[in-house]
């Protein structure tokens, strides 16, 4: 049960949905600011990672520490959850979707190369970040087509993602992967089924990195995520992935 579920179901079985906030105090400037400070739901405090203006006039977009998001108003005395759109005249536009690819954009930008595994071409013209995992089929297919993304101007930035968790003997493959003195070559390695001789006790990204793929939406592998933090699921063949990059031949 994810933490919103388990707060709200507290609230039906227990007092309103409630904002420990006077009316004055609403009134006055940092609404956002006051309502990640104080939002609870029958006394208990939310993990609130940050609250904002929603684009629709009275609701506010709460994040949470889990990487749940849900709609707020100023009161903390309705909740929305789901997705926001808009009505125009492209048709409906997500813009909590929106909201989550600038998010995932903006905190994958902040994982420094030197935690990355990186394959890179010859001509740099794109580049995408790919949660991975090495026991994973799908992602030893994609990783056959790293060459072909390469030339095709697609660097391929890995990051680590055990799908069966951080026990798993996937997780200590990858520890070994990020240990190793060659990275890119102990990967490759990896997805071809070789076994590594790498220790796995050194300082490694593997363990920060799957937990933010669970924060940024991730769900299994690969992951692929383009530059402007639209997340992909699964295997997509090289050409196809070049189109969505809108980069032709």
């Amino acid at each position: 049960m994810t933490t919103l579920s388990r707060l709200l179901l507290i609230g039906l079985s227990a007092a309103p949905i409630a904002m420990l906030l006077s009316t004055q105090t609403l009134a006055q400037q940092g609404e956002a600011e006051r309502l990640a400070e104080r939002l609870s739901v029958s006394g208990q405090a939310m993990p609130v990672r940050s609250v904002r203006e929603a684009p629709m006039e009275g609701l506010f977009e709460v994040r949470l520490e889990t990487g749940e998001r849900f709609y707020s108003d100023a009161q903390g005395e309705h909740f929305l959850v789901g997705d926001l759109y808009r009505n125009g005249e492209q048709g409906l536009v997500n813009l909590s979707e929106q909201s989550r690819n600038a998010e995932r954009a903006e905190r994958l930008s902040q994982v420094p190369e030197s935690k990355r595994v990186i394959f890179r071409g010859a001509q740099s013209r794109a580049s995408v970040m790919v949660f991975t995992d090495t026991t994973c089929p799908y992602c030893q297919q994609l990783h056959e087509e790293v060459p072909r993304l390469n030339e095709l101007g697609i660097d391929v930035h890995y990051l680590a993602f055990p799908r069966s968790g951080m026990s798993g003997q996937g997780a200590r493959t990858m520890q070994q992967v990020w240990c190793a003195d060659n990275p890119a070559e102990a990967m490759s390695a990896a997805k071809r089924g070789d076994s590594l001789s790498t220790a796995a006790d050194c300082d490694n990204p593997v363990e920060s990195q799957y937990h933010l793929g669970l924060e940024l939406g991730v769900q299994g592998t690969p992951a692929i995520v383009l530059p402007d933090g639209r997340l992909v699921p699964g295997y997509v063949p090289a050409e196809r992935l070049a189109a969505m990059l809108g980069l032709d031949e």
